[in-house]
């Protein structure tokens, strides 16, 4: 529940803030705990999920709808949320699902075509299969991470990004420190990616370092583990995420899935989850809320044990 909730609170909370200057969030609410941060802005109501949690929340009705991983049917939800007029869609993700191709060629085909497709919209939208792979072992919930992030995403180094990320959940929700445990999820990485990703994951690396916009998916991934190495808390970790700049939303929810895990739903306080929402375009309407994401954390986490 602390990674689902966390994941679309820190997005709700960096959506006002994305593409704009480091420090924005700081300026415009300087003392940590006063309240109101979860005010909208940008184009986003006051807690208004984007994208990222929607497509979230997308890959969690098909895992539990299937009793599994069942990638022509997640693809086919992402194209109908897609042509469903979505406020906000990243320009990879949105070429990839409205070219009209089927699930297992769209998004080779965008790679082929633009050599283009590392970006962090795979990993973004990563909590809800973390979850529900993580109680399958390391291996497994990396290869679901590497199957689902290839729907969108023709890139390798997406995929890897999205793999590290589950398994940082799946360590968590078992009770281990996902930042001393980096090492063994580094193993299992690829050996064609393994250096970078270690670069990035480094103790002491910072965003600054960062050789892209963390609109790509290795400084997105280095900057959410760079938040929560150096905070305490759910809230200083998300105010260090959003506080960097730049893809603020996204940022913010992959850090907010890893703080949530690891300090747990309690710590995400309710001045941010009570005016929580994710509109869900593709779905006839609905707006799902905090009881809502409560209930798909609990079917993810509870699901039978069918070995998917």
């Amino acid at each position: 529940m602390g990674a689902v909730v966390g994941s679309a609170v820190g997005d709700a909370l960096g959506a006002p803030f994305e593409f704009g200057p480091a420090g924005a969030f700081s300026a415009r609410f300087p003392t940590p705990g006063a309240g109101g941060e979860m005010s909208g802005g940008g184009g986003w109501d006051a807690g208004e999920a984007t994208d990222d949690t929607q497509m979230a929340v997308h890959l969690a009705e098909s895992l539990l709808e299937h009793g599994g991983l069942n990638l022509p049917d997640i693809f086919t939800r992402f194209q109908r949320w897609a042509s469903d007029d979505p406020k906000d869609i990243g320009l990879q993700t949105e070429d990839v699902l409205t070219r009209g191709l089927p699930w297992d060629q769209a998004a080779t085909a965008h790679y082929r075509s633009s050599h283009r497709a590392a970006g962090n919209g795979a990993l973004m939208r990563a909590t809800t299969s973390a979850v529900y792979f993580a109680r399958d072992g390391r291996q497994a919930t990396m290869d679901a991470a590497r199957r689902i992030a290839a729907l969108t995403h023709g890139d390798p180094a997406a995929w890897e990004g999205a793999a590290i990320f589950h398994d940082l959940i799946r360590v968590t929700l078992y009770g281990a420190d996902p930042l001393a445990e980096l090492p063994r999820t580094l193993d299992a990485v690829q050996p064609e990616h393994r250096q970078r990703y270690a670069a990035v994951l480094a103790t002491d690396w910072h965003p600054d370092h960062a050789t892209e916009f963390n609109g790509a998916v290795w400084p997105c991934l280095g900057s959410a583990v760079w938040a929560l190495r150096t905070t305490r808390n759910f809230e200083d970790a998300i105010r260090a995420a959003i506080d960097l700049g730049g893809d603020t939303d996204t940022v913010a929810a992959v850090t907010g899935a890893l703080a949530g895990a690891v300090h747990g739903p309690a710590a995400i306080p309710a001045r941010w989850t009570e005016p929580l929402h994710v509109p869900l375009p593709g779905s006839g309407g609905r707006t799902l809320r905090l009881p809502h994401l409560l209930d798909l954390a609990r079917g993810l986490a509870e699901r039978p044990n069918t070995g998917s």
